[in-house]
């Protein structure tokens, strides 16, 4: 019984061995072809990428751009030469095609987030809305511009955090781009029998002497209105973002500084209260 099972099993190593010789023997030169036509795909298609990718350079084209596009060729290039391969050992590609169709079909219905935030990356590397360094505002949320990746972009603020935006919600919305700068708006009132001009004068010579404040962005001071406290007096310019609460501040403390020394008073909102003894009858 031994004997008959050992003789069983070298009969079926035999047979895979013979199996495998055949194969050998029958396709060695097509296995060899394919494994040429494979290798010399991935130096014509690291070739072709190269040549892409010195030639975005050239015309100064988006880093993030350029690498994607160059991906993107690299990958199509060993792709088709695959095809080609496969049809060099017999293979018919076409059921593997129509596979490849439908998985896609189902994992772009799954993924179809992400690639709309690859699609909205694109567009924003493209059109260049705005550039690192720049200050946005999307959807009620501003920051300096960190980073623009396919998928999402990242900002920054003072306080060092990291604020991620899908692209998706940044193409299509109403963007702000302020470049470098924020705006910071800001008003106080002054007693009615104060000088106005004399307030507008102190607020333009703290603005024109701080170093953050951007020259280039003309300052704004002026009568912003009349209320029941005093003359409501705006002030409006431009900091750079990745300061812009530690410049704001320094700015309002100036400001009251030269107000207290000027005799210009902030009036306080008062009330007069009145108490009347009631009568007894």
């Amino acid at each position: 019984m031994k004997n008959t099972g050992l003789e069983l099993e070298l009969a079926q190593l035999q047979n895979v061995y013979d199996l495998i010789t055949e194969f050998l023997v029958k396709y060695s030169f097509q296995l060899l072809g394919a494994l040429i036509i494979f290798l010399l795909g991935l130096w014509l298609a690291a070739k072709v990428a190269n040549t892409v990718g010195r030639q975005l350079e050239k015309h100064n084209v988006d880093v993030t751009l350029a690498t994607f596009v160059t991906h993107l060729v690299r990958i199509l290039i060993i792709i088709m030469i695959a095809i080609v391969a496969l049809g060099k050992l017999g293979i018919s590609v076409t059921p593997m095609v129509a596979a490849i169709g439908a998985a896609s079909l189902g994992a772009g219905l799954a993924i179809q987030g992400m690639l709309s935030n690859y699609a909205a990356g694109v567009t924003i590397i493209v059109t260049r809305p705005f550039i690192v360094g720049n200050t946005i505002t999307v959807k009620g949320t501003t920051g300096l511009v960190k980073d623009i990746r396919l998928g999402l972009t990242i900002l920054t603020n003072e306080e060092g955090e990291q604020i991620s935006i899908p692209n998706k919600h940044i193409i299509g919305e109403i963007l702000h781009n302020s470049f470098a700068n924020k705006l910071v708006e800001t008003h106080f009132n002054i007693d009615y029998k104060a000088d106005p001009q004399q307030a507008i004068a102190i607020a333009q010579a703290v603005l024109g002497s701080h170093p953050s404040v951007d020259a280039n962005s003309p300052s704004q001071v002026g009568i912003n209105g009349f209320n029941s406290t005093g003359i409501d007096i705006g002030v409006r310019y431009w900091v750079p973002t990745a300061s812009y609460f530690q410049d704001k501040y320094q700015i309002n403390l100036q400001i009251w500084q030269g107000l207290q020394q000027a005799g210009i008073q902030i009036p306080c909102p008062a009330r007069d209260i009145r108490i009347t003894e009631r009568q007894e009858d």
